[in-house]
């Protein structure tokens, strides 16, 4: 006679289920609830009372009523993964969402929901660059493989944008490196469906969907699937990871993930504190982010690069969850509404932005080029600030004003048009070297524009050289000083 621990349902409200029996239910643990009509539910036991057990209901509970069985099943939850999960939209328990021509998840690998992040034995220092394409990032906020790097801001300052940026880039920056694509999972949470069926066509057209999944959690989802997204997501990353390849996974946004748990916890009658958020907030997000890792070479090393995104309310980066957030990861970019008004995109205050991975995850000619540019833009604006009263300046204190305006021109890129290596190195050359200063302001971004196209087609030689990511040699800065001064004198 086989023995099962059991109970029943003896309340319900709005995705929460209060049951009574189940003496021997491991918190987290999975659970089976039977309706009368004999629909099977899943539920995740969250709540371990002295009576009673409270369990979140995954997937629909409008079927369930009180006295309907509830069974543990001494599981963890877990997902699927296989290869062909690449290019599928799935949802949080890993069911494929309907759409064309998707292949079944056979001979899949069971990949548990939550686990105990690597220690430091498992862990190597991160040292190789993640390239996203972005020149103010990959400049002088550099991402490391394995690294945790938040991106902040208020709504609608394109910090999806970023994210789907950096997904994008991969494709170019594995064939100009010659490296394995890096496989990235996006991991949609509370996000309006219309938004993301627009990025998946996106990332379709350009090609990024074949190394891509988007685990969706949607806006008219449960609290419950909002909740289990993101390690879902994770856990793809890692069935990747383990097997010694590169992954990036994206958050959008951790925000509203806070927002379901909070949702859940307040039904579970859990002690609310600061803003309402219950206690274990904390816990919550950094056991999730430390499972960002670079994997050592005995355990294939792979890596898991996160980037989470939090979203702010009138810029207050103070507030309960962004800096719980900013105090776990290994750095933020920080995007101002301010900025992006006026036309700075994308909008990244490079004053309150950081990597404390830093110069370490990037290539040497970057760091080569870019080494003085933060120091550089800080020192503009400061000066800026400075002219706006509009004392007499000296030739000096203008050359700075004037080399500071055309930097931040050649930091503004369209979305979509992720840079190489060699052009990012390239144009910063161009500007801190003082090889624009003759180009008038109106006509900088034309001259970016023609300029990508002439290394393009005059420079492929020394764009092999840079893309290596190398130091910079006297015999290579000539070659790149003459592409400069050649594409230059067509120009003026």
């Amino acid at each position: 006679m086989k023995l099962t621990n059991s109970g029943k349902v003896i309340e319900i409200k709005d995705g929460i289920v209060i049951a009574d029996g189940l003496s021997a239910v491991g918190y987290n643990e999975l659970v089976t609830i039977t309706s009368k009509k004999g629909e099977v539910v899943q539920g995740l036991a969250l709540n371990l009372v002295k009576e009673t057990v409270g369990i979140v209901v995954i997937g629909d509970y409008a079927g369930l009523a009180e006295g309907d069985l509830v069974t543990a099943t001494g599981k963890l939850l877990s997902i699927e993964v296989n290869e062909n999960i690449l290019g599928q939209v799935v949802d949080p328990l890993g069911k494929i969402l309907k759409t064309k021509d998707q292949p079944k998840l056979e001979k899949t690998t069971t990949m548990p929901l939550q686990i105990v992040a690597p220690g430091v034995i498992a862990r190597e220092d991160v040292s190789r660059p993640l390239q996203t394409g972005i020149i103010s990032i990959d400049g002088m906020i550099p991402i490391g493989r394995g690294q945790r790097e938040l991106i902040i801001g208020d709504r609608q300052t394109g910090k999806t944008a970023i994210a789907i940026d950096a997904i994008i880039n991969q494709k170019q920056s594995s064939k100009d490196q010659g490296l394995p694509l890096v496989k990235c999972v996006y991991v949609a949470i509370g996000q309006k469906i219309s938004k993301i069926a627009q990025i998946v066509a996106r990332l379709q057209d350009e090609g990024a969907m074949a190394y891509t999944t988007i685990v969706l959690a949607g806006a008219s989802d449960s609290a419950s699937l909002q909740y289990i997204a993101p390690y879902a997501g994770t856990a793809i990353a890692e069935y990747f990871a383990q097997k010694g390849e590169d992954t990036l996974v994206i958050f959008d946004d951790l925000t509203k993930h806070a927002w379901a748990y909070r949702e859940i916890s307040l039904l579970l009658r859990r002690p609310p504190g600061r803003e309402a958020y219950p206690g274990d907030i904390f816990y919550l997000h950094s056991a999730l982010l430390e499972r960002g890792v670079q994997f050592s070479q005995k355990l294939g090393g792979g890596s898991v690069t996160m980037l989470p995104i939090i979203e702010t309310q009138a810029g207050d980066v103070s507030a309960y969850i962004p800096t719980n957030v900013i105090s776990i990861t290994d750095g933020q970019i920080y995007l101002e509404a301010d900025l992006f008004n006026s036309g700075t995109r994308p909008a990244v205050n490079i004053g309150l932005s950081v990597s404390r991975v830093g110069g370490s995850a990037q290539t040497k000619s970057m760091k080569q080029v870019a080494g003085q540019l933060r120091l550089d833009l800080a020192q503009y604006r400061e000066l800026a600030a400075f002219a706006q009263f509009g004392s007499d300046l000296d030739e000096m204190t203008k050359s700075k004003l004037e080399r500071g305006s055309r930097m931040v021109e050649i930091l503004k890129q369209e979305q979509y048009s992720p840079y190489s290596l060699a052009t990012q190195v390239a144009l910063i050359f161009a500007g801190t070297k003082g090889y624009l200063d003759a180009v008038k302001g109106e006509d900088l971004k034309r001259w970016c524009a023609g300029f990508i196209m002439h290394l393009a087609s005059e420079g492929q030689a020394l764009s092999k050289e840079l893309a290596k990511g190398a130091k910079i040699e006297a015999k290579l800065e000539e070659q790149l000083i003459a592409i400069i001064n050649k594409y230059n004198s067509s120009f003026m």
